[in-house]
């Protein structure tokens, strides 16, 4: 699924991101590599998202977010 399709106050982990590669690398600076786990805090009207990436919270556009998938993170036992 995409970033953009996600439910708020739900957790998911970065799948992958298919953006242009200079966006990428500035979003992987920011902490979104594959593999991170991330939270929905809000979603706006037309379709930007507020997320919570390692204790930062960033919004992004429809552009971006239809570009990132995600699936939902599912904690494991003890966590």
């Amino acid at each position: 699924m995409t970033l953009y399709e996600a439910c708020k106050d739900r957790e998911y982990t970065v799948e992958g991101l298919y953006v242009e590669e200079a966006v990428t690398r500035r979003l992987q600076a920011l902490g979104l590599n594959d593999g991170t786990r991330i939270r929905v805090l809000n979603r706006k009207k037309r379709g930007a998202l507020i997320i919570q990436v390692r204790g930062t919270r960033l919004a992004l556009g429809r552009h971006l977010s239809a570009n990132i998938e995600v699936k939902e993170y599912i904690p494991k036992t003890g966590e």
